[in-house]
């Protein structure tokens, strides 16, 4: 490994990276045979609606639902067409609609607070603490007599403090949703994410972990929950799943296509092998920088259960957002793929300040929309959540591919001591 007086890439040294680095599409980099002959099945069959077609036979898309139920540990699954579409479905599952409110964290793919807007929803937006997920001190202060539920976002694969806001939704009454989108697999105190709370929304979009190009996942142990789940994600859900005429509510569309549960039947099989992977290459890149991290001042990312974490980025904390720029800079130059979590001039709507249209309260019609109808005066400003602010801009964050080499995942480590150790 190189010393820390090796010259820098970005003033005119060798990178120490040789090649490429993989891209970060982990279930999507290891569509293969298996995947094809699923969606194969499917076409030659005619099948391509779960509930009939031209001829009988299993719907994929059921499979699916059955498989997903059974790794993460619960009884009900509902396979949809998007993340967002199980964020929607979520909500609804759990009772959330006009005059309530949703607390979600600064630091989320807007799609969370959206889903809240779009079930006629207000969200409240909450701090993040050094585990980029939200920081229960600042979660009990946001809650009101309006609020209905915490949506607890499990960001970068790295599990939030669940037992925390566990008892602060129980001292409240609220239901919390799990946004498991970039951690599915992951687990807290051996549980797997999405299970811990009253309902777990995953995404299959082909970033993340597994993936069948779009898709999602509604998961939950409660049954009524479930029941609302189906009839808000099908306009015939009540009937087709014989819930009481009395009883069905209106739904809208949102489920997932044959060829889609084709491809996310196999690409579960490859879940817990791509987690397996990731988390031995991390614990290697991280072993290979702590020294020299802690020697220069940089912190690692806080993670709740570390045994748990899905292990999809190495984020670690510069003591300043112009070091954090420094370091970025200069991997980047050295061939590893690198980015700093916040910049206030670059539009990234995984930032709250970036919400446009939520933090100016747009709707799609002059007299409708949540804020129109709200019991309180709800205010947000780009500057509300300081701390979360401050944690992003100092943020640096390397992906982790279960595709790295072993020689790629030691030019990796040979640049981050590179780059750290000439500060």
């Amino acid at each position: 490994m190189s010393t820390a007086s090796s010259k820098l890439a970005i003033d005119g040294g060798t990178p120490a990276v040789t090649q490429p680095l993989p891209p970060m599409f982990p279930g999507g980099m290891r569509i293969g045979a298996e995947e094809e002959a699923s969606v194969v099945e499917v076409l030659r069959s005619k099948r391509l609606f779960r509930y009939y077609g031209p001829n009988p036979g299993e719907s994929k898309v059921a499979l699916f639902e059955q498989a997903f139920a059974k790794l993460m540990g619960v009884p009900y699954s509902a396979a949809l067409s998007s993340g967002t579409a199980s964020l929607m479905c979520g909500l609804a599952g759990l009772g959330v609609g006009p005059g309530d409110e949703v607390i979600v964290p600064a630091y989320t793919w807007i799609a969370t607070a959206s889903a809240v807007v779009a079930m006629g929803a207000v969200p409240i937006i909450a701090e993040v603490d050094e585990s980029l997920t939200l920081d229960p001190l600042d979660v009990e202060r946001k809650i009101s007599p309006y609020t209905r539920a915490i949506a607890v976002v499990h960001m970068r694969g790295g599990p939030s403090r669940m037992a925390e806001l566990q008892a602060i939704a129980q001292k409240h009454n609220l239901k919390i949703l799990e946004d498991v989108a970039q951690a599915a697999g992951a687990s807290y105190q051996g549980k797997r994410l999405g299970t811990i709370g009253d309902a777990g929304a995953f995404s299959l979009q082909f970033n993340k972990i597994i993936t069948s190009g779009e898709g999602g996942v509604v998961i939950t142990s409660d049954q009524k929950v479930y029941d609302r789940v189906l009839m808000y994600n099908d306009v015939v859900g009540g009937t087709r799943n014989n819930i009481p005429t009395e009883e069905i509510l209106p739904g809208i569309n949102f489920r997932m296509g044959e060829l889609a549960g084709a491809v996310a039947l196999v690409q579960l099989q490859r879940l817990d092998d791509l987690l397996t992977t990731m988390r031995q290459n991390k614990r290697t890149l991280t072993a290979s920088m702590a020294d020299v991290a802690r020697q220069k001042g940089f912190t690692f990312r806080d993670i709740p259960d570390v045994e748990g974490d899905a292990a999809i980025s190495l984020i670690f904390f510069a003591p300043t957002a112009a070091q954090a720029d420094t370091v970025k800079k200069a991997l980047n130059a050295e061939g590893v793929g690198t980015s700093v979590l916040y910049y206030p001039e670059r539009s990234d709507y995984h930032i709250y300040r970036h919400w446009a249209p939520i933090l100016n309260k747009r709707t799609w019609s002059e007299r409708g929309g949540p804020w129109r109808t709200h019991g309180r005066e709800v205010e947000y400003a780009p500057d509300m959540c300081p701390r979360s602010l401050d944690l992003l801009g100092r943020a640096v964050q390397i992906d982790v591919s279960p595709e790295l080499s072993g020689s790629q995942i030691e030019e990796v480590a040979e640049a981050l001591n590179k780059v750290l150790g000439s500060l």
